[in-house]
């Protein structure tokens, strides 16, 4: 990508000026802390409070697909469990949502008694609604994702293209019990949940695709460091039963995740402009999946899921 086009972003400034909702009102705008791609505002205008969604530079070279992002926003809202797209700037992508208010998640807070049962019943609630427009596969990301950082010269932790064939090994057992794809979030880091008092909510589908809803599971109990058990009563409570097999197929996922999400900020700590330290999270993902590699519970996941 060109600097030109890499820094034609507009300004808040200037999205509030071409915003339909907000012509002749009052219009306040403060920054939105958290994401790590977007650049994120909150704007009150007339008392009704809006999120507005500027992309970051270069996000198509961490696989976003704007079209693909636009179209499951709205189709994650009609299942109800998402916030509404209410305007939408074409040229510059930048979405205009609704604001959820409630409290925002965390690790810690999910990982209290009561919260596995309510995050199952968000994201079957999000698995159950319209389909999304394209696909979402982790094993064909990995390979697009290394093309990327060899292009740019990005760095990887020492030892990751030596643990690949771990990879295969994984793809190889999931596949063989693979369920029907629904449309899943596939990056629910505990920050993309929105407590309202009521039920939980889910932001954020930059990543967003039809998927195995085992990823989605052992995506997110990742992400959240859930333990054995917290990740047995996840499974449990979105499938309704004890199931051995997927559970495992959940943990395998849970791997290639951090295999995948460790390239994504490698390619961040190349790309990105803003002000987080991707290579600490870089290596705190690679960390993880090379204690989990190490740990010997691959093998028993990989018979328990293919048996």
């Amino acid at each position: 990508m060109s600097d030109e086009t890499a820094t034609s972003a507009p300004t808040i400034e200037e999205v509030v000026q071409r915003v339909s909702l907000w012509r002749g009102k009052e219009v306040v705008v403060a920054p939105l802390s958290g994401g790590l791609t977007n650049v994120n505002y909150l704007v009150e205008a007339d008392e009704t409070t809006y999120v507005v969604r500027i992309p970051g530079a270069s996000t198509e070279l961490l696989a976003v697909d704007r079209a693909n992002e636009r179209h499951n926003q709205e189709a994650a809202a009609a299942s109800g469990v998402a916030p509404r797209l209410l305007e939408y700037l074409d040229d510059v992508q930048v979405m205009v949502l609704e604001f959820v208010p409630g409290v925002t998640m965390s690790g810690e807070r999910l990982r209290q008694p009561g919260m596995a049962a309510r995050m199952a019943r968000a994201i079957r609630q999000l698995h159950a609604g319209p389909r999304f427009l394209h696909n979402f596969d982790m094993f064909r990301l990995i390979p697009l994702y290394l093309d990327i950082v060899d292009r740019l010269g990005a760095r990887l932790p020492d030892g990751y293209r030596d643990r690949l064939e771990v990879v295969d090994e994984v793809e190889r057992a999931v596949r063989v019990h693979d369920l029907p794809t629904v449309p899943c979030h596939n990056d629910l880091l505990a920050e993309n949940y929105i407590d309202d008092g009521l039920r939980l909510r889910i932001l954020d589908f930059e990543y967003s695709g039809n998927n195995d809803p085992c990823f989605e599971l052992g995506n997110t109990a990742q992400e959240c460091e859930f333990d054995r058990d917290l990740r047995a009563e996840l499974c449990r409570e979105y499938f309704g039963r004890e199931d051995p097999v997927q559970l495992a197929r959940m943990n395998l996922f849970a791997l290639v995740s951090d295999f995948g999400w460790t390239m994504w900020s490698a390619i961040q700590a190349r790309i990105s402009r803003l002000d987080y330290d991707f290579w600490g999270w870089t290596t705190d993902r690679w960390d993880r999946a090379t204690r989990i590699v190490e740990s010997g519970d691959v093998p028993r996941w990989v018979a328990q899921a293919s048996r």
